[in-house]
């Protein structure tokens, strides 16, 4: 039986962070990197306690990899505000929090899963990664000096690479077509639904822990809550863009109608429409007048 589940970043707020269900994640991240992960404690957590999208939403894991290497990985859930620049301000916090003071720059590898439920620009691919491994030689291409915290030869092969590797996750991008296993950890970030039949690390055990149907009456209201804070939080993002597109737009019709910048605000009105805004708030933004806008 298909299992509908709650958000995974309420569950990652919530839920995820107590030992017992770190199997979860640690199914998650395994699928990911197609390694075996085994998450050891939380580092640190962050999220508005009031709305669960007004600040960025984090949880820092220190995990062993299958080869027995120290991690950490930092997993969030960000709003559309400068998205990659707290991506970065992240994963630096992170490797800064691991020194004291007169350590040696001895830093743990830092994965930064990242994933975002609105457009950054592409319109078919779900899964980024990006990963620094070396500093290239301008001149001579040829030569290189690897991004490793030991550049000993005998010791290069076993050496861990130090720079930070980042994933980002378009939820809302993925057709649904499973690929392979993680597609199954996709499928349940975009819909909250996890399938009888996925078998990806994990995943029955998010169904199982996650069920909406086994949440008291008070944690689904505390739910039901959080998801209209984030139903408010998406229609005033999208307002601002609405409002700041046509800002230039309706002074260029007072200032005689450009042709160019009058169909701009044709096309952005056809959108409102379309989105169900009423007539009235199209008047109101677009510049348009309402003969205009219903001859649309």
């Amino acid at each position: 039986m298909d299992r509908t589940i709650i958000s995974f970043d309420w569950a990652m707020k919530e839920i995820l962070r107590d030992k017992e269900n770190f199997d979860i994640l640690e199914g998650f991240l395994s699928e990911l990197l197609k390694r075996k992960i085994v998450i050891e404690n939380i580092l640190e957590s962050e999220g508005n306690p009031e709305t669960s999208h007004g600040k960025i939403n984090r949880v820092d894991l220190k995990a062993q990899m299958d080869t027995g290497e120290k991690v950490i990985f930092e997993i969030q859930f960000g709003d559309k505000v400068d998205f990659l620049g707290k991506m970065l301000f992240n994963s630096s916090k992170a490797i800064v929090e691991q020194l004291s003071k007169g350590d040696l720059y001895n830093i743990k590898k830092i994965y930064s899963i990242n994933i975002a439920y609105f457009d950054l620009g592409p319109k078919k691919e779900y899964l980024f990664q990006a990963r620094l491994t070396e500093f290239t030689g301008v001149h001579n291409f040829n030569e290189s000096i690897p991004f490793s915290q030991n550049l000993d030869p005998v010791l290069l092969k076993t050496a861990t690479e130090i720079h930070p590797e980042y994933y980002i996750i378009l939820p809302q991008n993925f057709d649904e077509k499973i690929r392979e296993k993680f597609d199954e950890w996709v499928y349940v970030l975009k819909n909250s639904t996890v399938k009888s039949e996925f078998s990806a690390a994990g995943v029955q055990e998010a169904g199982e822990k996650l069920d909406i149907a086994k949440m008291s009456d008070e944690e689904r209201v505390a739910y039901e809550k959080n998801r209209a804070n984030y139903m408010d939080y998406k229609s005033e993002i999208y307002t601002a863009e609405v409002k700041g597109k046509l800002a230039g737009i309706t002074e260029g019709k007072i200032e005689g109608k450009i042709e160019g910048e009058l169909q701009k605000a044709i096309e952005i009105a056809k959108e409102m429409k379309q989105d169900g805004m009423s007539i009235a708030q199209i008047v109101k933004y677009s510049g348009l007048t309402e003969a205009e806008i219903k001859a649309l």
